[in-house]
């Protein structure tokens, strides 16, 4: 059975930075893709980051890039979101996901980047952000 587990969430000012982890079991880690997914309240599920954990592909959301960082211990199973320059706009419940889909462009293995080409996901970890 194919579990997500994250942590990391918390309340920080604004510029301030959280690190959020995902320790995924049930599956076999190295062929899979993960990616995290924020909600807030009212809003549509967005996706944040993304990555092939058989490769070192990667996605990022237009509002993270350049201040979120997507990476994975395969010795761990554990995904990793480290997020810097925190905005008042990031506030949203955090979600890990994962898919055992592997997606092939003409870039090579890619992560998929919408929430439903995920199969699994977490429970969520909450980041408040002050200004």
């Amino acid at each position: 059975q194919v579990q997500l587990v994250e942590s990391g969430g918390g309340a920080v000012q604004a510029g301030g930075s959280l690190r959020l982890s995902c320790a995924a079991s049930g599956y076999t880690y190295s062929s899979a893709s993960m990616g995290w997914f924020r909600q807030a309240p009212g809003k549509e599920r967005e996706g944040v980051a993304a990555i092939y954990t058989g490769g070192s592909s990667t996605y990022y959301g237009d509002s993270v890039k350049g201040r979120f960082t997507i990476s994975h211990d395969k010795a761990k199973n554990t995904v990793y979101l480290q997020m810097n320059s925190l905005k008042p706009e990031d506030t949203a419940m955090y979600y890990c996901a994962a898919t055992l889909t592997t997606y092939y462009t003409s870039s090579g293995y890619v992560p998929p980047r919408r929430p439903d080409q995920y199969t699994y996901w977490g429970q969520g970890t909450q980041v408040t952000i002050s200004s």
